[in-house]
């Protein structure tokens, strides 16, 4: 069987991601099961994605990769205390359209235009309780505080 990835598969889950409370949407390629786990993202400006960072078992190695196929996106790295220490942009038509993160890196990720769309690659398998560890001092999903980091993460970008 063939898997296809074409503008009409990333217009619906823009779609999802757009009528979503938390602004973004995933499309899995893989099943949670599977070694290498392979999905499409999509952001939406005001997302907030919690800062965390993925911690595997020793025998997988723990990296994640991350390919903008259109939009653009800022990716915020921390270290441990929670302090800024790089700032990326990442964008399909610029000259940085791909980033690949090591084991226990630090980030949160900032839509910068709408539709933004992610092939993100990790290994796996998938597991919900274990996949993230969350940086200690961030805000929850929902919260006002939560919005006003997104948006000073934004004003980084612009």
């Amino acid at each position: 069987m063939i898997k296809r990835l074409n503008q009409e598969l990333l217009d619906s889950i823009a779609l999802k991601a757009r009528s979503s409370s938390r602004l973004r949407q995933n499309y899995n390629f893989h099943n949670p099961a599977e070694k290498v786990q392979r999905f499409i993202n999509v952001l939406q400006p005001g997302t907030y994605v919690r800062p965390h960072c993925h911690h595997r078992d020793p025998e997988v190695n723990g990296f994640e990769f991350f390919l903008v196929l259109q939009g653009e996106l800022g990716m915020i790295i921390f270290d441990e205390q929670g302090q800024v220490i790089q700032c990326e942009r990442v964008s399909a038509d610029g000259p940085t359209q791909a980033v690949e993160l090591a084991e226990g890196t630090y980030h949160t990720l900032i839509a910068l235009a709408p539709n933004t769309a992610i092939l993100e690659l990790k290994e796996g398998p998938y597991h919900p309780s274990t996949d993230k560890k969350f940086l200690d001092g961030f805000p929850l999903e929902g919260t006002p505080a939560a919005q006003h980091l997104v948006d000073t993460w934004e004003a980084r970008f612009n």
